[in-house]
């Protein structure tokens, strides 16, 4: 009888895994954007059959950089949905100076922020603020800082603050690859905010 009240949730999960894995998802992507086209000139015969891409790794060589946030007081918005897609933090890629405060703010429900434990500098303070709640936390150690929404890390919900340098960045990259495993939709998402850096 319990089996058959949580049979819809199992069904919506394996429909998850099965239809939004989110590398098989974006390769499925990239082949349908993928196109096959022949270059002709005026006068000229035509050329070799090309693979042109509008996928969004055609344009991952051109990542712009984030720039040093202004003021000492900086705000991370936790949305439903935002610019950079579903279940985002916005902005997801911040850098700050050594000693400012980000605030966290619930915009929408069910969200919270988190830091995830080996993706922060060492020595640095973690924060896990409670749901719907806003939080506020000094970065008082330089380094890159990774951070998530507990209910909504499997759809990769993630948020990147470096802080001063980023000295510890290929350690955080590092973790990335094992992090990203546990995501179910967005894989690519952590690579690109780190790229940002």
């Amino acid at each position: 009888m319990k089996i058959k009240n949580h049979l819809p949730i199992f069904t919506i999960l394996f429909t998850f895994i099965i239809f939004f894995n989110g590398k098989k998802y974006d390769e499925l992507v990239t082949q349908r954007l993928t196109t096959n086209v022949a270059i002709c000139l005026e006068g000229e015969p035509c050329g070799a059959a090309t693979s042109a891409s509008s996928s969004p790794s055609a344009a991952a060589n051109s990542v712009a950089k984030v720039q040093l946030s202004e003021g000492s007081e900086h705000t991370v918005k936790m949305l439903n949905n935002g610019a950079g897609g579903q279940m985002i933090f916005e902005p997801a890629v911040l850098k700050v100076s050594l000693g400012d405060t980000i605030h966290f703010k619930a915009t929408d429900a069910a969200h919270n922020s988190a830091s995830i434990d080996g993706m922060v500098p060492n020595g640095a303070d973690s924060w896990a603020g409670a749901l719907s709640q806003d939080i506020s936390v000094v970065m008082n150690t330089e380094g890159v800082y990774v951070y998530q929404c507990d209910p909504h890390v499997m759809m990769a919900m993630v948020g990147v603050i470096q802080v001063g340098e980023a000295t510890n960045l290929d350690d955080i990259k590092a973790s990335a690859a094992d992090k990203k495993a546990s995501f179910m939709l967005n894989s690519d998402r952590l690579d690109e905010y780190l790229a940002q850096l």
